[in-house]
């Protein structure tokens, strides 16, 4: 078509190039809504839908994984946070959902920002002793990782600066651990 550009798809570049099949799509559209209803309410896992489904390559289902991983681990930090680890929604009516939900996407948003100045300030740290930390290492580093978070309690949002600085010192690596979550694995 005149005046569209070129597209580039990647490893779906060649099954990007083809028209849609009308005629597949409605012959499986009930098995479309099934999948569709089954993801929505959780009887199935996207993770387990797509073991099932033959992806184009191994390196796009890596890629699939570990962005579920991700997603998952995401999820998972909401629910730990909303309401100490029982993660429900107590409000009767929708605005006060609304409300709870927008809370909790802003706790989730100020974690995740904590959490990676202090990671980013303990890779400089290691770095600046002479420890060698490589790239790919710190692409597998998370803050969505919370074992140190304590989510029971009442949060307090008022402005503080914390004293010598933007950040608390590091944790000292020799002090005794910190309790794992409850998974065990994270």
């Amino acid at each position: 078509m005149p005046g569209v550009e070129a597209r580039i798809y990647g490893v779906l570049e060649d099954l990007a190039r083809n028209r849609v099949n009308l005629n597949k799509v409605i012959t499986h559209w009930p098995d479309m809504l099934r999948v569709a209803g089954c993801l929505v309410t959780n009887q199935v896992r996207a993770y387990d839908l797509l073991r099932v489904v033959d992806p184009v390559d191994d390196t796009y289902r890596r890629q699939m994984n570990r962005q579920l991983t991700v997603q998952e681990s995401r999820h998972k930090l909401a629910r730990d946070v909303c309401h100490g680890k029982r993660g429900t929604i107590h409000q009767a009516y929708r605005d006060g959902m609304e409300d709870q939900l927008g809370a909790l996407g802003l706790v989730l948003n100020a974690v995740v920002l904590w959490t990676t100045r202090y990671i980013d300030a303990a890779v400089q740290h290691l770095q600046s002793e002479g420890h060698e930390i490589r790239d790919e290492d710190i692409a597998r580093l998370s803050p969505l990782k919370h074992r140190n978070l304590n989510v029971l309690g009442r949060y307090s949002f008022t402005a503080s600066n914390p004293a010598g600085g933007d950040l608390r010192p590091l944790r000292d690596p020799d002090a005794p651990d910190l309790d794992e979550d409850e998974s065990g694995a994270e």
